[in-house]
């Protein structure tokens, strides 16, 4: 059946079931509820209709109705409270499920986030935002909780029939069965397979128009324009047919459920006139009863085949969530222990299985405190060096440890161990003031200023229009490179780490600027461990120790003054960096 691959699909889910057993409470509640909305809406009209005609048939049964009178107000009251409830609960529970959802998708695809392109269309993650959430959201609301609740009141229905009559008990556990059995299994075989396409041709049209929005003036730029929207309308027109053959299908099954209400309405009618037919009027009280309790009850019914016929798109959804790369539980819990000594060993790295090694065999020991330059030509591995270094890769083989733990292991704590000066510093469109306090929120307004002093901008920013409340242009255009690389080494300084990677940061200023820049950080990050990765040799005399890499393996390596006196080859990188 149909139904198969959804279970299928749930028996090694990490999406769905865990927030079942999270919420089961919640889950639990939210089903009583529902049933009890049902419930008092069909005892609201069965008692209604016994009050009525009770009350019809002889003028003085006005004095024996006290208790309908009652259950009807009780009812009528009940029904839309626990509607309410029933939708404050399970709505409340999907939401949390979902923003949770939410969360755990974009968790997941950050820590993915380097091989994002590699991996993923921009369509696909719009598919699983828009699309596949929203869908497992209403596999609770439209399907599971619906079905639950329906088959509950079918049960019950059947079992409280059989006391009064068995033979019609059974005559409604068939005719019942047409709506919750049969229905539904006809809509997943007919349905099914036209959903699951038209959830398909949507994934694909997310995919088509991000791609190719983000591309389309190559498109303009070609005169290809025409086609561009052709290839859009062929796919927009498959969509709408198919929507079509889905209405059509629907109108069918709804006329034939509407029939199968009508059949369950006269049989009660014939029943109830031979079954209460002995009292003087008593056929009339029960008929009402029995006959007015249908309509409100088969709303609990009617959802059922729509509810079927979707499984095979919440299995597509719940099987391209489980898809993604599992988030492996390896944020550190706890301080790493001193010396906070770096250490590679054998550390290798290639970013697919058949692409070239970019980093092969290296090794290398940054002790505390130490200076250290990593130069290299482009491409060499630096940049994927500084990667692994903040954790943000895994090594292919190897080891990359910080106090003996694996940088990747430490997860996003380790901003508390390194900080990061990349080669164009990245400011925010809000105030002066609050782009520092990203380095350290709990900085007083005294320390803030005391590191602009240190870093060379407090005349700067003390002449700005709102001083520390100024705005920053958006990307920080209204500071020269210079000044950004400073404010980035002010939020360093609040946030005081005791490694400071600086990632060419001097890349596109003038030798002035950069050589002023490059003797501020050594000034300011005395005692600091310091690893800078740059492509040229300006102030590297001021390192301790130099590493060259070429094509990812470790090819020098030794303070500035033994590879000037023994190096040829550092002798000649030194000469042509000073144009010589």
């Amino acid at each position: 059946m149909h139904k198969i691959p959804l279970l299928k699909s749930l028996e090694k889910d990490r999406w769905v079931k865990p927030f079942l057993k999270q919420y089961k409470k919640a889950v639990i509640l939210a089903l009583l509820l529902g049933f009890m909305t049902f419930f008092c809406a069909g005892a609201l009209m069965f008692t209604s209709g016994f009050l009525i005609s009770k009350s019809a048939s002889l003028p003085e049964n006005i004095l024996l109705i006290y208790i309908p009178i009652v259950l009807t107000r009780a009812f009528g009251i009940g029904r839309p409270v626990f509607r309410y409830a029933e939708r404050l609960v399970s709505h409340n529970w999907v939401l949390k499920m979902t923003s949770k959802m939410r969360l755990k998708l974009y968790n997941t695809l950050e820590k993915d986030a380097v091989f994002f392109k590699h991996h993923y269309a921009l369509g696909d993650v719009l598919g699983l935002l828009s699309e596949d959430i929203n869908h497992i959201q209403n596999l609770y609301l439209r399907t599971i909780f619906p079905t639950i609740i329906a088959w509950s009141l079918y049960i019950f229905i059947v079992i409280a029939l059989g006391f009064f009559s068995l033979p019609f008990a059974l005559l409604m556990l068939v005719m019942l069965a047409g709506i919750t059995v049969v229905l539904p299994l006809s809509s997943v075989a007919v349905n099914g397979a036209r959903q699951e396409k038209e959830k398909t041709l949507k994934n694909k049209l997310y995919t088509e128009l991000t791609d190719n929005v983000m591309g389309v003036s190559d498109w303009i730029f070609s005169q290809r324009n025409l086609e561009y929207v052709a290839l859009h309308d062929h796919s927009q027109e498959e969509l709408q047919a198919t929507q079509a053959k889905l209405r059509a299908f629907n109108r069918r099954r709804n006329f034939i459920l509407q029939l199968i209400v009508a059949l369950i309405t006269v049989a009660l009618i014939l029943w109830t006139s031979q079954e209460f037919a002995g009292d003087h009027g008593g056929a009339a009280n029960w008929i009402g009863a029995f006959v007015l309790s249908v309509f409100p009850l088969v709303d609990a019914f009617s959802g059922l085949p729509d509810a079927a016929q979707e499984t095979n798109i919440y299995k597509d959804s719940i099987d391209r969530l489980n898809y993604l790369p599992e988030i492996a539980e390896t944020e550190l819990q706890h301080p790493l222990s001193k010396p906070l000594t770096i250490e590679m060993k054998q550390l290798s790295f290639q970013y697919e299985e058949n692409s070239p090694m970019i980093l092969r065999d290296l090794n290398l020991n940054i002790q505390v405190g130490q200076k250290v330059a990593i130069l290299g030509k482009s491409g060499s591995g630096k940049s994927t060096l500084a990667a692994l270094l903040r954790g943000d890769l895994s090594p292919t083989s190897g080891q990359l440890t910080l106090a003996g733990i694996a940088t990747y292991h430490i997860g996003d704590k380790i901003a508390d161990y390194i900080g990061v000066i990349q080669q164009e510093p990245y400011l925010f469109h809000t105030s002066v003031f609050n782009n520092l306090k990203i380095g350290n929120e709990q900085a007083t307004m005294t320390e803030i200023r005391q590191v602009l002093e240190r870093v060379g901008l407090k005349e700067l920013v003390e002449n700005l229009p709102d001083g520390l409340n100024t705005m920053v242009d958006e990307e920080g255009l209204r500071f020269s490179g210079g000044e950004r690389h400073r404010l980035a080494l002010a939020r360093i300084l609040l946030k005081d780490v005791p490694i400071v990677l600086l990632d060419e940061p001097t890349v596109g200023l003038d030798p002035l600027t950069e050589q002023d820049l490059i003797d501020t950080f050594y000034e300011q990050l005395q005692g600091k461990t310091l690893i800078w990765i740059t492509h040229h040799l300006q102030g590297i005399e001021k390192m301790d120790r130099v590493i060259f890499i070429e094509a990812g393996q470790l090819e020098m390596s030794g303070s500035p003054k033994e590879l000037e006196k023994n190096s040829l080859r550092y002798q000649r990188l030194k000469a042509i960096d000073e144009g010589k």
